[in-house]
């Protein structure tokens, strides 16, 4: 019997408004809740702020404020159960080896179908111990 995945916490990290604003909508209709966040700061924000932490985080690799795995790695200390999936148009086979190191569910190259990042979501939360 498969389980049921409760409506999960999603924090959306992008620069590019239509991108987030999509991803949002995409994952709203799948009936989760769902915060979003520009850049660097408002994500570290976002994820420090009480009720803390999310089930899964859509990182852009590269943001005004951070263009490296730095964020990724913060965000995996404020919050080391989230299922996190890079999301970058930058991808190197290095980077997609060091953020699966370092943790990554999955990377996912742009542009992507918002089907399949939502199905991503369901797999990542579904993958997650605690749920």
């Amino acid at each position: 019997m498969a389980r049921k995945i409760p409506s999960l916490r999603v924090l959306v990290v992008d620069d590019e408004p239509l991108i987030r604003w999509s991803l949002t909508e995409a994952l709203r209709d799948c009936g989760h809740r769902v915060s979003e966040a520009a850049d660097a700061s408002t994500a570290l924000a976002a994820a420090a702020t009480p009720p803390r932490g999310f089930d899964v985080v859509l990182l852009d690799f590269r943001l005004p404020d951070s263009n490296d795995l730095a964020l990724f790695r913060a965000l995996r200390r404020l919050m080391p159960r989230a299922q996190i999936i890079l999301m970058t148009a930058y991808g190197t086979s290095e980077l997609f080896e060091e953020a699966l190191d370092l943790g990554a569910f999955t990377v996912v190259s742009k542009p992507f179908e918002l089907g399949a990042v939502a199905d991503l979501v369901l797999q990542a939360a579904a993958s997650t111990p605690s749920l």
